[in-house]
């Protein structure tokens, strides 16, 4: 009779647990990871931020992602939660921190942190090619070669920076047409 006993309650009790542990429930585990790892991506925002390879528009963005989200958290924190429930808030915990993850990887070079202003560069440019001009370093064909360079780097910033800011990338391609310029001068001193 024991085991008979014994034999209804344990199928019994399995298809309880089983139902409990499919059921609605606290998940203080999930908790204490959301609030982790949404600190860790508010610290990686900052970080970006002081450190410049992230730009405060950027910044803003993420923020205020993460505080919808941070929203969401609240909501299920205070109520009995299935699981689902969790994966889905953590899989967009995911997604921000690859888009903050992927603004973050930007070159930090020293460049990268402190461009020089373009006008900065391209007026010594100017003074050089005009002091080749007149020591006769530059013969007339090469002094109006690096005038026209010179000339098409300055019409093309001032084309970027019709009613729009500059992007990093267009700076950077600026930047770059500058440098190769300067090396080219160089070869004439």
């Amino acid at each position: 009779m024991k085991k008979m006993l014994l034999l209804g309650i344990v199928p019994l009790a399995v298809i309880i647990l089983a139902q409990c542990a499919t059921g609605p429930q606290r998940w203080p585990e999930y908790e204490r990871r959301a609030e982790d790892r949404m600190m860790r991506l508010q610290e990686k925002i900052g970080e970006g931020l002081k450190s410049s390879t992230m730009t405060p528009v950027q910044a803003q963005d993420h923020l205020a992602r993460l505080e919808v989200i941070r929203r969401d958290y609240r909501v299920l924190r205070d109520k009995m939660a299935f699981r689902g429930e969790w994966d889905s808030f953590f899989r967009r915990l995911d997604q921000l921190e690859e888009e903050i993850n992927r603004d973050l990887v930007r070159p930090a070079s020293p460049a990268r942190m402190e461009l020089p202003r373009i006008e900065d560069r391209l007026i010594p440019l100017q003074r050089r090619i005009d002091d080749g001009r007149s020591t006769g370093r530059l013969d007339s064909a090469q002094a109006r070669e690096f005038q026209a360079r010179l000339d098409a780097i300055r019409s093309d910033y001032s084309r970027m920076m019709e009613g729009r800011p500059i992007t990093y990338e267009e700076r950077e391609d600026i930047l770059r047409r500058i440098e190769l310029l300067e090396t080219d001068l160089n070869r004439f001193r």
